[in-house]
């Protein structure tokens, strides 16, 4: 008996919430394919130079970057000047080639 009032309860409730997922509106390929400059948009990336952020962007910015990555990032460019390449980041102690290409596309050197 039980069983019955829960499955009388809950059934219209769980019809109900899957016509509404599945007449929710969406972005289709067709959209994407007719309007290709806005999905473009969409995927726009801020990049953070390098030689003028400060520890808390990165840290805030980057992915795996944190406190002491973010401090040691600034000490080595205060200590040897600004940073000629992305791939310098990897003479940072801490900073390998996985965390560094995790964040290359976000990070630029002017």
């Amino acid at each position: 008996m039980r069983n019955n009032v829960l499955t009388y309860l809950f059934l219209p409730l769980f019809t109900c919430l899957s016509f509404s997922l599945a007449a929710a509106p969406g972005t289709t390929s067709a959209e994407v394919q007719a309007n290709p400059s806005s999905a473009r948009q969409e995927l726009h990336i801020e990049r953070i130079n390098l030689n003028l952020v400060d520890a808390l962007t990165l840290q805030k910015e980057l992915k795996g970057i944190g406190k002491a990555k973010a401090d040691a990032i600034v000490a080595y460019r205060d200590t040897h000047g600004d940073f000629q390449s992305v791939d310098e980041l990897l003479e940072i102690k801490g900073i390998g080639s996985a965390l560094l290409e995790r964040n290359r596309e976000r990070l630029t050197v002017e």
